[in-house]
C-alpha cells in the first residue's frame, strides 16, 4: 500500500477528527515532510483533508470520495475481508469485475468506481455514469446455483438498494420490475446481472450484478433523453454530509444478508411491497407485437405474473414492461 493510502487509511478510520501530523508519523514510521507531502496530494485529488492548528489533520465529514477503507468501515463485521477494488474513472465496473472473477475460480468481491465512461444497461443500453455524482458498483460471486434460483439474484439487488437507502435516509424508493428503482416518479438506480454458466452441470459459474445508483444530479444536469426519466435521490440541499461510502456497504450489507438466503425466496416479501406495478396497467412486446395487461402478482422465480386483456394470466420472465401512466 502507498503511503498516500496508509495514511488515507488511518484518516478514514478517524473523519471527523484530527491526527497529529507526528501521531501519522509515527505510526507509519514516516517523517513529518512525507505527511505533509502525502496529504498535499490527496487534497490535489479532491479529498476535503482540513490542516487544524495544534491538532493535526482531519478528514472533513463532507469529504465525499469513495475508497476501500471508508467503505469497509461500514460494513458487518463478517464482510472485514472482502475484497473491494475502487477506481476513480473505468470503462465498466461490470467489465471489471468479469476480468477479476475469470482470474481465480474461487474469487469473488467488489468493483466500484466514481465514473464510468461506457457503463452498461439492460438490453444493450448505455448508463450514463458522470463523474462523483452516483456510485457505480459490482459484485462478482462464484454461486453455486442452477440459472433458475440465479434469476433470483436481480430481484434480490433490488431489494438490497431499497433497504439501504430506506436505512440511511428517509426516502421510500420503489421498484418497477424488473430492477429499475424508482423515487418521485423517476427512475434513480438501475441494475444489470450477467451469467457465465456450466453448459453440462446447469450450474452458474460466475454471476456480476452491476448497480449503478444516480446520488445527486450532475451539475450540467442529465442529458436531454434522460431529463424526463433519470432522476436522483438526494436534492441539492441534501448533498453536503451525505457519504456515499455508507450506501456502498450498506447496499453490500444489505445484498449479502439476502444472498446467503436467496434459496428461501423469503425477500421477495420485501419485493412484492415495493413493486408498484402490481395492479397497474402495462404494455410489453413480443415478437414486434404490442400487448396490454395488468401485473397481478410476482411469482416465486421473480416472474411478473400477468392478466391479460381477455383474462388469462401468464408469467413474464424477462424483457421490459412500460407503464401506461406511472402511479396512476
Amino acid at each position: 500500500m502507498s503511503t498516500k493510502l496508509r495514511i488515507l487509511s488511518l484518516l478514514e478510520q478517524q473523519k471527523g477528527n484530527s491526527i497529529s501530523g507526528q501521531s501519522l508519523a509515527d505510526s507509519l514510521g514516516l517523517s513529518r515532510t512525507s505527511i505533509w507531502k502525502a496529504i498535499k496530494s490527496l487534497q490535489e485529488e479532491g479529498y476535503i483533508i482540513e490542516a487544524v492548528t495544534n491538532k493535526g489533520y482531519r478528514l472533513s465529514l463532507s469529504s465525499d470520495i469513495l475508497s476501500t477503507d471508508g467503505i469497509r468501515s461500514y460494513l458487518k463485521p463478517k464482510l472485514q475481508s472482502f475484497p473491494i477494488y475502487p477506481f476513480k474513472t473505468i470503462d465498466s465496473t461490470n467489465s471489471e469485475a468479469r476480468k477479476l472473477a475469470m482470474l481465480d475460480s474461487t474469487h469473488q468481491g467488489l468493483v466500484v468506481s466514481e465514473e464510468q465512461t461506457n457503463g452498461r444497461g439492460r438490453l444493450g443500453k448505455s448508463f450514463y455514469s458522470p463523474n462523483q455524482t452516483g456510485v457505480y458498483l459490482s459484485f462478482f460471486l462464484k454461486p453455486n446455483l442452477n440459472m433458475a434460483d440465479a434469476a433470483l439474484v436481480t430481484t434480490a439487488a433490488a431489494v438490497a438498494v431499497c433497504l439501504a437507502i430506506e436505512k440511511i435516509t428517509t426516502k421510500q424508493p420503489q421498484i418497477k420490475w424488473v430492477n429499475d428503482i424508482y423515487l418521485n416518479e423517476t427512475k434513480i438506480c438501475g441494475i444489470l446481472t450477467e451469467a457465465v454458466s456450466d453448459f453440462e452441470s446447469g450450474k452458474v459459474e460466475t454471476l456480476i450484478v452491476g448497480i449503478g445508483v444516480n446520488v445527486k444530479e450532475p451539475s450540467t444536469g442529465f442529458p436531454d433523453e434522460l431529463t424526463t426519466i433519470a432522476g436522483s435521490l438526494l436534492s441539492s440541499k441534501e448533498t453536503e454530509h451525505f457519504d456515499r461510502n455508507l450506501l456502498v456497504a450498506e447496499i453490500t450489507n444489505h445484498f449479502y444478508d439476502i444472498y446467503q438466503t436467496i434459496e428461501d425466496r423469503s425477500f421477495l416479501d420485501e419485493y412484492k411491497k415495493r413493486c408498484f406495478v402490481i395492479g397497474k396497467k402495462i404494455t410489453f412486446k413480443e415478437r414486434k407485437q404490442e400487448f396490454e395487461a395488468i401485473p397481478i402478482d410476482i411469482d416465486s422465480q421473480g416472474g411478473l405474473v400477468i392478466q391479460m386483456a381477455d383474462g388469462h394470466q401468464r408469467t413474464l420472465s424477462y424483457g421490459e414492461i412500460v407503464m401506461k401512466k406511472l402511479f396512476q
